[in-house]
């Protein structure tokens, strides 16, 4: 099986229909099929084959949309890199990688020594009509992945791995004629490339923001025309405060909600505005989505059944599959799953037996295939023996009317081994109010309210949205 780049296929199919929108700028198909000609010009210039690796370090950016084309007609792999990270963590990622060169949005470039500017790289190519064949097992990109339990590890995505992604979320969505998926997730992030092949594939438009703001994610949604949109749940309230909740048009079809649990007064308050909001698993190692709920099912109490094409089992920490309402550890099989970790043979082996990638993160599933996502297996809390997951604690706490969200970590106790402990955020930065333990203990047993509860003004969160509990855990420690 071989494919052509997708902009190759839509500038024949439908030329003058938009493809990407950015900075004030607007490309269709026939227009970014040119410009990623003459990337690929550029990138032959440096003498880029297939196989061949590129670093990058940048923001969500019209040229990053560019080269990642660019390097798919070339067959070369894209290396992305956090722009988050410091000179000093990003050194060794790219002594992974071992690029054939470098590239760096100008306001970056001193954190990658050596690196190219990413904006005039292609100004004076002349287009290529180069194009090689793309098949399933083609690497195109080297996504690192957090590295909270140890150095970042590059799992390689291939290209069937973006098309199955694609095809699995539009089974389960259902085709739409031209989806403008709304680009806020970094395209440094799977979730961020995601979205571009999604709507690449589909012959639909991405309408590219360089960072998410939620006055300019309303008016997107009210005057641009958007259709889809990613969220995780503090994106998807700050939308909805900046535009008092005012109903969204009939244009907009749905959101999908990552990054955890969604508090059910907020997928209520979306539901009211016009926004149907679906909850989603997924990570890195499988191309985004894993599970997804459906839009003629959704009730906000699961993250969703498999996207048509894979498949998900609860397993015992022995590897026996276990049935439905079973805790235990979340287990992937399907054609989302990456090909690997970059130079990393042993962590490969550990992470995917048999074709089943063992995610780490623990969860149960219902009598209709639906996953409900427990914890990490780093968050787990094991108190005096008895499992504690944070999930459901921190449901509990932003159900409080005065919540506005709230996280739960372990610390080290003397007696219980573990002990949970609250960050909570106020709405309005009120003062923690005195009957949270009260409210958790109406509805969960004694040993899972929080030892303490702590106030924050905002839970931290890397450029994905995701908690980052280690930075909560050592906090709790110092209080």
């Amino acid at each position: 099986m071989q494919w052509t780049c997708p902009i190759r296929v839509g500038a024949e199919r439908h030329p003058e229909s938009q493809a990407l929108t950015f900075g004030g700028r607007r490309w269709t198909y026939r227009e970014l099929d040119e410009g990623v000609g003459r990337w690929v010009a550029a990138l032959q210039s440096r003498g880029v084959k297939a196989g061949d690796r590129v670093g990058l370090l940048a923001t969500s950016h019209a040229a990053v949309v560019h080269l990642f084309f660019a390097l798919g007609r070339l067959g070369g792999v894209l290396a992305p890199l956090n722009a988050r990270l410091t000179r000093a963590e990003l050194q060794p990622l790219v002594e992974d990688v071992a690029p054939r060169f470098t590239l760096a949005l100008g306001a970056l470039a001193e954190r990658l020594p050596g690196a190219v500017p990413l904006e005039s790289f292609a100004d004076a190519a002349r287009a290529s009509p180069d194009s090689t064949p793309l098949e399933p097992n083609t690497p195109r990109v080297i996504l690192f992945t957090s590295g909270t339990t140890g150095r970042p590890k590059g799992a390689v995505l291939t290209e069937g791995n973006f098309r199955a992604s694609a095809r699995g979320s539009e089974g389960n969505l259902g085709a739409h004629p031209g989806p403008r998926w709304l680009g806020t997730l970094p395209l440094f992030h799977v979730g961020g490339l995601a979205m571009l092949t999604r709507t690449a594939y589909d012959g639909g438009c991405l309408v590219l923001r360089e960072r998410f703001e939620a006055e300019d994610t309303n008016r997107a949604i009210d005057e641009e025309g958007v259709t889809h949109a990613s969220f995780v749940a503090t994106t998807l309230e700050r939308v909805l405060e900046a535009r008092k909740d005012r109903r969204v048009p009939s244009t907009f079809r749905l959101a999908l909600i990552g990054g955890g649990p969604v508090p059910a007064p907020l997928l209520a308050r979306a539901r009211a505005a016009g926004i149907l909001a679906l909850q989603t698993y997924g990570l890195t190692e499988a191309c985004s989505q894993v599970t997804t709920e459906h839009p003629e099912e959704s009730d906000g109490r699961t993250a969703g059944r498999p996207l048509p094409g894979m498949e998900v089992r609860i397993v015992s920490p022995e590897g026996e599959a276990l049935g439905p309402g079973r805790e235990g550890d979340i287990e992937v099989r399907g054609p989302t799953v990456m090909a690997g970790y970059l130079n990393r043979p042993e962590a490969t082996r550990e992470t995917v037996r048999d074709g089943w990638l063992r995610t780490k993160d623990m969860g149960m599933l219902d009598e209709r295939g639906r996953l409900t996502v427990l914890s990490r297996r780093t968050d787990l809390i094991v108190r005096g023996g008895e499992n504690i997951y944070p999930a459901e604690l921190e449901a509990v706490l932003a159900s409080h009317p005065a919540v506005q969200e709230a996280a739960v970590v372990g610390v080290p106790d003397a007696r219980w081994g573990e002990v949970p402990v609250a960050f909570v955020a106020m709405r309005g930065g009120a003062s923690l109010p005195e009957d949270l333990g009260a409210w958790c203990r109406e509805s969960l047993a004694g040993f899972k309210v929080p030892a303490r509860f702590l106030s924050i003004e905002a839970l931290p969160r890397n450029a994905m949205g995701k908690l980052e509990r280690t930075v909560l855990r050592q906090r709790a420690l110092s209080t």
